[in-house]
């Protein structure tokens, strides 16, 4: 069977984007695939977190990885500090990738800003954690969103060249899974920008954890446009709506991008039902579904984090089966690499 590992950062404040880029994805391949799902805390502070907030971080993705679907007796839930073979490997991955394949590397420009000297040495390397992640576990595909893929791009150079330098056909080269058309949630209040938790506007994006009345608010008072709803023939012959169109109207086709999602349709379908239709009509419809969609894995997450104890223990669970399957490969590994060990 084909082995699956994703991973999702504990920085508070998950969103809506986080749900239908991920999360809701990894709930159907349990059907299909040995799953890996991994609350990436060693990736959480290549920025600054405070301790009390990153704890707290870390079980509500695990409430939210529960919530949604994921079966710990099925798949493997755990988070990544709670097995060293993942920074052990990484440390071997930092001897095998080069400067050269960091430097592509757009999101650390993304995130470091306009003053990379004060970005940590570990923002820098996460790409190489990140490779460590998946290979640890020998894992053959990864369901990501568009932004990732130069990642796994770089997961698949440092397999290969570990390979190639040792003679050995040892770790597998990644395929991605991209999981769908509406990975990509823009803000409520600017649809060219993506819905972010940095964001200082609540109002710009849908929590988890958002009651009915916070779901139904935050979808009324989205941003729009005075035009009706367009209808299919803003489809190319692929089925997509064309850069110019979408950039005319960044807030029309998110909300109904963001509805499909949640509907489980083709754009093509929505825009079918919804052609002409005034916005305060498909908002109410809009926010109706995601009440029924989201408010109950939004309820089922509260019930969780109240009970912390609860959670730890799933992921404690989680670990000591994740460094079962761990283990051994890191140790032939080293063993590949050359480390003399008793």
């Amino acid at each position: 069977m084909s082995r699956v590992f994703s991973g999702v950062q504990p920085t508070g404040n998950l969103h809506l984007g986080n749900y239908l880029g991920a999360i809701r994805h990894f709930v159907p391949l349990q059907d299909s695939h040995d799953c890996i799902y991994c609350v990436v805390d060693l990736h959480a502070i290549t920025q600054w977190q405070d301790p009390a907030e990153l704890r707290a971080n870390t079980r509500e993705v695990t409430a939210a990885y529960l919530a949604a679907g994921i079966d710990p007796k099925r798949a493997i839930i755990f988070n990544q500090s709670q097995v060293p073979e993942h920074s052990e490997l990484a440390w071997i991955f930092n001897c095998v990738a080069r400067l050269g394949w960091l430097n592509r590397m757009t999101q650390f420009k993304d995130k470091a800003g306009k003053d990379r000297e004060k970005a940590s040495a570990g923002l820098y390397v996460y790409p190489n954690l990140m490779a460590a992640d998946i290979l640890v576990y020998k894992a053959t595909h990864v369901p990501v969103g568009e932004d990732q893929k130069q990642h796994l791009e770089l997961t698949r150079d440092i397999a290969q060249k570990f390979n190639h330098d040792f003679g050995v056909e040892f770790f597998p080269l990644i395929e991605p899974l991209i999981m769908g058309d509406a990975t990509r949630v823009m803000s409520l209040r600017d649809g060219a920008k993506k819905m972010s938790k940095s964001d200082p506007s609540d109002m710009s994006r849908i929590t988890m954890t958002d009651d009915d009345d916070a779901l139904a608010k935050k979808i009324r008072k989205a941003k729009t446009d005075p035009e009706p709803l367009p209808g299919p023939e803003v489809l190319d012959a692929a089925g997509k709506v064309a850069d110019e169109a979408r950039k005319a109207r960044p807030e029309a086709y998110n909300l109904l991008g963001i509805y499909g999602a949640l509907a489980e349709k083709e754009l093509s379908t929505v825009l079918t039902e919804m052609e002409g239709q005034p916005f305060s009509s498909f908002k109410q419809q809009l926010a109706d579904l995601a009440i029924a969609t989201l408010g109950p894995i939004g309820g089922e997450m509260k019930r969780l984090m109240a009970d912390p104890g609860a959670v730890d223990a799933v992921l404690r669970d989680g670990a000591e089966r994740a460094r079962e399957r761990a283990g051994p490969i890191l140790k032939e590994c080293q063993d590949i690499v050359g480390f003399l060990r008793p």
